[in-house]
């Protein structure tokens, strides 16, 4: 199995040099874009749903530690690997906070890199063993719409958790963007939106009937760690924040 990789690093020669030692590992990763800036990288990440982000901490626009943050928040399944110049306390405490895989100072060498994609295969291939248990199916023996149904099931059993689509895919033998046309058809949506669904009407439910409950609390029980990135996707699919809507409700 081939786990995919974006690289944003702002010098070029660096750049190359740190994709050249990812390709030729041999661990199976592959490269599927590269970034000079935390917004490039951003934008790929959204476009390629990659499993692993090496980045860079000082750069341009968007730094690598709001790059690190962003994508902790909004993408939690992707596996973040900083690569940094400076052994500064302040940068690994944030990347414990972020829950990044390895801290990598320049100029590290190929077995240093391979001690880190090794790690994370193992965690990237335990993940979709554990997947494949929870389906505990023989996929080919399964129709494109038993398939869908599954993974709606498997989404409503476990939306509050961290779900990556990309190992679902994966453990599947599906691509990503195959399995999210395939639900798309018979559910009318993408899994990730309703994924997003599922948890604000939960959400909702809670903040009305459950007032002892902060909004922390309730992000938390519908899968969202970040409080502020919880009010904002819920008042992104609302039109009000949770506060305002549980005060509406009473």
């Amino acid at each position: 199995m081939e786990y995919t990789v974006v690289v944003a690093e702002d010098e070029e020669i660096i750049l190359n040099n740190i994709i050249k030692k990812i390709e030729q590992s041999g661990m199976g990763f592959k490269v599927v874009g590269k970034a000079v800036t935390g917004r490039q990288a951003l934008s790929l990440i959204e476009s390629e749903s990659p499993d692993v982000l090496f980045t860079d901490i000082r750069m341009p626009v968007m730094d690598g530690l709001e790059l690190i943050e962003s994508v902790y928040l909004r993408y939690p399944y992707v596996k973040k690997v900083i690569i940094s110049g400076y052994a500064e306390f302040d940068y690994a405490k944030r990347a414990i906070e972020f829950e990044v895989e390895d801290y990598l100072l320049k100029p590290f060498d190929m077995e240093k890199m391979l001690s880190v994609l090794a790690k994370i295969r193992i965690e990237l291939e335990s993940e979709a063993d554990a997947l494949k248990r929870s389906f505990n199916i023989p996929v080919g023996q399964k129709s494109p719409e038993e398939v869908a149904k599954l993974l709606q099931e498997y989404i409503k059993e476990n939306f509050a958790t961290d779900i990556n689509f990309n190992v679902i895919a994966d453990s599947l033998n599906y691509s990503p963007s195959y399995l999210s046309k395939l639900f798309s058809h018979y559910f009318g949506e993408s899994p990730s939106k309703y994924l997003m669904d599922l948890r604000i009407n939960r959400a909702k439910y809670l903040l009305k009937n459950y007032k002892n409950l902060s909004v922390k609390q309730i992000g938390e029980a519908v899968g969202y760690s970040d409080q502020c990135y919880f009010s904002r996707i819920f008042k992104n699919i609302t039109g009000v924040n949770p506060l305002n809507y549980r005060h509406e409700e009473q």
